[in-house]
Order: C-alpha cells, then structure tokens, then sequence
C-alpha cells in the first residue's frame, strides 16, 4: 500500500507532505531548527515541482499574516517555525482560528530564551495551546509525513475549518535522518479533496471579516469557537480512521504501548515517546509492570480517551517538556490533573519535568 522506505530528514518528510498536498501558498520566514523545512519548499517551487506562491517575509509575525489573506481568499496555505518565531506569530494566531482559516503550519519545536537555546523542548507548544487551534504530536519523521498530510484534511473539512499545528521536536525530528515511505499522489488525491472554503473573500461580494465587536458579542463569540473547536473532533478520527484504510497506519488521540493492566502508566508526547517504549521494553523484561501512554491529539484535548486509558493504574507519571513558572509542574501534568480530578478513581500523578 505504500512506497519504498527512503532515507530522509523529518523536515524533508514535511515539505513532501506539502508537495503531495499541491499547496497553493507557502508564506515562510527561516529559523531554527524549522529551516530545512521551508528551505526544501523554496527548491521544489524554484524547480517547478510545486506550483505554489512562495511568500518570503521580513518576520514570522508577517508570514502568519500572510497566511490569513491567502487562505481567506481560498487558497491552500502552508507555513512552519520554531520557539522564537511563534512566539512572534502569537497574536496572529488568534485571528487565523477566530476567522477560521484552515491555514496548516508544523512547528519544530524548540526552547525559549533566555539563556538563547535552539535545542527541542515544548516551551513553546505551550505557550500557544490557547489560542484555538488543532493541535497533534508527532513522534518520528514517518508521523511528520502523514499527520501534515492529515492536518489539511482536518482543516479544510468544511465541519471543521480550523488552523492545525503538527509539532515535531525540533532537531530530534527535524533533523534526523529516518526511514520514510513516502505516500503516492494517487493515495494523497483519494485522501485529501480540493480545498474549497465555503465563505471565501470575494471581491463581487464584498465583505468584512473580524470586525470590531463589544464585550457581549465577544463572548459571545468565544463560546461559539470553543464549541466549534470541541465539535471538531469527529472530524479528526474520521480523516485518521480513513488514512488508515489508505496506508495502513492509524492514528489514535491517545495511543498505547504495553499498557493494558499496567498498574504504572507513563505519558508522553513527542519524539521521547519512541526513547520510552525502549524504557518501557527493559523494565517489562525485568518483570516490571509498566506500560505507556503517547499524547497525540493535544487540542481538542481527548479526556475520554485519557479516562479509559488510565481507569486500571495506580501510578501514572506525566513527562512535560518544560516548566510552568509558579504553577505545579508541568502544563501537561496539570492538564491531566484537571482532567481525572471529576473521576472518584483515579490513578496517583506523578509530575516530572525533563
């Protein structure tokens, strides 16, 4: 059902994905580690091999901006960044899900100053986890690859019509060379449609879009997104349940590894996760009864799936990527908490940063 393997970055796997989803439009601005990324999509538009607008800007803040009036108008947007440069998005982010413009961008993620630090962690996927977008994990340069081409099918759907950001750890992913297959085009045609957004600008019929509006509306408003957003689910494992049927590789909110019965449960998200099914391996040979967990839907958070999953352990211990300043751990720890605090059984939860 799939092609040969082929020695490739996590970056490179990206930009193919873009390729194989024809983008329209890739507005782009290089940082660390995301470079390579845009980089190989500045070469497959210059020979030809995407026909797309490739937009180079003065900043990320400018390649977010561009990319809400090319996917307002109907065009297949595409960006990526890193720490820093999302940071920099950040207020424009709240626009692209507000007007809901499926625009899609991978993040590699990446630690935030100070002291400078361009290596991976999830600072900054944190950061961002409030501000209405789709939101999933991926764990390897194979994931890379299909949950990009995934993200456009979720975004575009006219159920959906939400900006979706693929994290990868930034150089554990984007940088390391993997064995990738490769969709064809012709499982990439029968999995993702042409885009076709239903409210697109029209310049015969004019309109406004992300006007100005006082606190009752605005409340409005936000309630009607955050439904929008929690009702985007179904959409999300019905395109992960059909890619699936495609490739043979399925995709889960939360995915297990050894964990049935497990009375010790780790969870995870990212890149580590594929270091702790290892972990996992040698403690089970050593009699240990432990299992993993791997967070791959991140927003709209999957509390169903968290419950089932943890319902017969004891212990569960929750790996974050980073801290939250004056807060109790982790962010994902404490999501989790909050989480299974409503469930009378619920496992001990163990926070631990690294």
């Amino acid at each position: 059902m799939t092609t040969a393997m082929v020695g490739m970055e996590g970056s490179i796997a990206v930009a193919e994905a873009v390729k194989l989803a024809n983008a329209d439009v890739v507005a782009a601005y290089p940082i660390t580690p995301q470079t390579h990324i845009v980089e190989s999509l500045a070469e497959l538009v210059a020979n030809g091999d995407l026909d797309a607008e490739y937009i180079p800007v003065e900043s990320e803040h400018s390649a977010m901006s561009a990319c809400l009036g090319a996917s307002a108008v109907g065009a297949r947007t595409f960006t990526a960044t890193a720490g820093q440069g999302l940071e920099l998005m950040h207020e424009v982010l709240y626009v692209a899900s507000a007007m809901r413009l499926p625009v899609i961008m991978v993040v590699a993620n990446r630690a935030l100053s100070g002291p400078l630090n361009v290596w991976g962690d999830h600072s900054d996927a944190m950061a961002v986890r409030d501000c209405g977008w789709i939101q999933m994990f991926a764990e390897n340069g194979q994931q890379a690859h299909d949950l990009t081409t995934c993200a456009f099918r979720i975004g575009e759907d006219p159920k959906v019509l939400f900006p979706v950001m693929v994290h990868i750890d930034g150089f554990h992913l984007s940088h390391v060379v993997e064995p990738v297959c490769l969709l064809k085009k012709e499982q990439v045609q029968r999995f993702l449609p042409p885009y076709n957004h239903p409210y697109a600008l029209n310049p015969d019929k004019p309109s406004s879009m992300g006007a100005f509006a006082g606190p009752n509306l605005y409340s409005e408003v936000k309630k009607a997104q955050d439904f929008a957003l929690w009702a985007t689910k179904p959409a999300i494992l019905r395109a992960w349940s059909q890619f699936g049927k495609i490739t043979g590789r399925y995709y889960q909110p939360v995915e297990h590894y050894q964990s049935e019965n497990a009375k010790v449960l780790l969870l995870t998200m990212g890149s580590f996760s594929e270091t702790a099914m290892s972990a996992v391996d040698e403690m089970r040979a050593r009699g240990k009864d432990v299992g993993l967990l791997r967070l791959r839907l991140w927003r709209p958070f999957p509390f169903e799936e968290i419950y089932e999953a943890v319902r017969n352990a004891e212990i569960l211990i929750v790996l974050d990527r980073c801290i939250s300043f004056g807060g109790p751990g982790g962010p994902v720890s404490s999501e989790i908490k909050a989480a299974l605090y409503p469930r009378q059984r619920r496992p001990k939860i163990v926070s631990f940063v690294g």
